[in-house]
C-alpha cells in the first residue's frame, strides 16, 4: 500500500474585476479625459468667439435681479416674527421683488415721434419731386413734339426748304430736343472754309428761330466738321467749327430770341462725327442747336408767332 499516491485537494479562488482593486478606476479616467476635453473645448470657443457673440452669452446667464425684504421682527438671523394688530398669527414672510423694466421717458419719446415724423415728411417731399418731374419731363415731351410738328409744318411750306428738308434731323434725347442741320454731297450749308452760309441755310436757320422763339428753354450751338484737314495752317478745324456755330446763333438772334437763352456755342471740330466709320462723310459738317431739359413750364406765347 506504500505505492498510493497521496490524494491532493486544488482550490481555484476566482477574483472578479483584475488585479488593482478591479476596473472602475477606467470609468472614473475616462470621466475625467472627457470633462478636460470639454473644458478646453470651452476655452478655445471663448477664444475665438468675438466680443458680440461673448456679451450675448453673458446677458443670457446674467440671472435676474431680485431683491428679498425680511419682515421679521427683529430682521436679522434667528429674529422672530412682527407682531401686528392681527396678533401673532402673521408669521415672518419674505417678498421677492423684481426690478421693474426701465420706463422710457416723454424726451425720448417725443424725440422719436418726431425722428418718424421727420423720415414720413421726407419719403413724401422725396416722392413728390419724383412726381413733380415726372409731370415736368412728360410736358417737356410734348411740347418738344409740338416743336417737331411746327418744323414739319414750316418746311412743307417753304419751297426752298422742301428741296432740303433731308438735311434737318430732329430727335429727342435725355438732355432736350437736338436739332441737326448736316450738310450733303453738292449741298453745303457754309462756304468752303469759312463759316459765311449760303441763303437756303439762312433760311433754313431763321425759321428754326421762329418756333423755337416762344420756348423758355436755353439753347446750346455747336459746330461740327469733318475730319479732312483745314485749307489753312494758321486757321484749325477748331477755330472753324466755333466761328460756324457762332454764325448759327448770329442768325437764330434775328428770329429775336432772347440773348440770355444762349446757354453756350462750341466748336467741336470732328470729334463728334455724325458717321464714326466714315469720318470724311459730308454729314459730320453739321450745326447742332440743343434745347435743354431746364424750364418746366411752357411760355404763354407759344405757337402766336
Amino acid at each position: 500500500m506504500s505505492n498510493e499516491r497521496p490524494i491532493v485537494i486544488k482550490k481555484v479562488k476566482k477574483v472578479s474585476g483584475g488585479g488593482h482593486h478591479g476596473g472602475a478606476w477606467k470609468v472614473a479616467y475616462a470621466d475625467f479625459t472627457t470633462a478636460m476635453m470639454a473644458f478646453f473645448m470651452l476655452l478655445w470657443l471663448l477664444n475665438v468667439s468675438d466680443e458680440v457673440t461673448l456679451q450675448g452669452l453673458a446677458d443670457y446667464f446674467t440671472p435676474t435681479n431680485a431683491s428679498m425684504s425680511n419682515s421679521s421682527g427683529a430682521g436679522g438671523i434667528l429674529a422672530g416674527t412682527n407682531i401686528e394688530s392681527t396678533g401673532a398669527s402673521n408669521s415672518g414672510s419674505a417678498t421677492i421683488s423684481f426690478d421693474a423694466p426701465q420706463q422710457v421717458s416723454n424726451t425720448t419719446m417725443d424725440a422719436s415721434a418726431e425722428s418718424g415724423e421727420s423720415y414720413r415728411q421726407g419719403i413724401a417731399e422725396e416722392r413728390a419731386a419724383q412726381d413733380w418731374d415726372a409731370k415736368i419731363v412728360t410736358r417737356e415731351d410734348k411740347m418738344f413734339g409740338t416743336v417737331q410738328q411746327a418744323l414739319k409744318t414750316a418746311i412743307q411750306e417753304s419751297e426752298t426748304l422742301q428741296r432740303h428738308q433731308d438735311q434737318i434731323i430732329v430727335e429727342q434725347t435725355p438732355e432736350g430736343l437736338r436739332i441737326q442741320l448736316i450738310d450733303k454731297d453738292q449741298r453745303s450749308m457754309f462756304m468752303r472754309g469759312a463759316a459765311q452760309l449760303y441763303p437756303f441755310a439762312t433760311e433754313r436757320l431763321s425759321m428754326v428761330g421762329r418756333v423755337i422763339q416762344g420756348l423758355p428753354n436755353r439753347i446750346a450751338i455747336s459746330g461740327h466738321t469733318d475730319s479732312s484737314p483745314a485749307a489753312r495752317a494758321d486757321y484749325s478745324n477748331w477755330e472753324l467749327s466755333a466761328d460756324r456755330a457762332n454764325a448759327a446763333r448770329r442768325v437764330i438772334r434775328t428770329a429775336k430770341v432772347r440773348p440770355d437763352r444762349f446757354s453756350e456755342v462750341t466748336g467741336m471740330a470732328a470729334t463728334e462725327p455724325l458717321f464714326p466709320d466714315e469720318p470724311l462723310r459730308p454729314e459730320n459738317k453739321r450745326v447742332t442747336l440743343l434745347l435743354l431739359r431746364e424750364a418746366p413750364v411752357l411760355a404763354p406765347d407759344f405757337g402766336q408767332n
